[in-house]
């Protein structure tokens, strides 16, 4: 699949995933507030990892598709937290 349809594709599945399951205290989302962090295509295949704009929410969705398959898995990630370490590898 063309990277350029991929991605919109990707968006698109992760608006109307983040929408369905949101639940009454979190606004939806757009796809203007999603953004590719990373992006790979091999073969037949595709992987992308996308992320929100949205301040503190700390989502990464890694999606992939499966060319062979003509499928598509949604992982969802929640980042806990960022460690800052030193370079002789002492903990701040």
């Amino acid at each position: 699949m063309d990277n350029e349809i991929f991605v919109k594709k990707c968006k698109q599945m992760i608006v109307d995933l983040y929408n369905k399951r949101k639940g009454s205290l979190h606004r939806g989302i757009t796809v203007d507030q999603l953004f590719v962090v990373w992006l790979s295509k091999t073969l037949q295949n595709n992987k992308a990892l996308l992320a929100t704009k949205i301040e503190g929410d700390g989502l990464y969705f890694e999606i992939t598709y499966n060319g062979d398959k003509q499928e598509f898995y949604i992982d969802v990630y929640k980042k806990q937290e960022n460690i800052v370490l030193l370079i002789d590898g002492d903990l701040l």
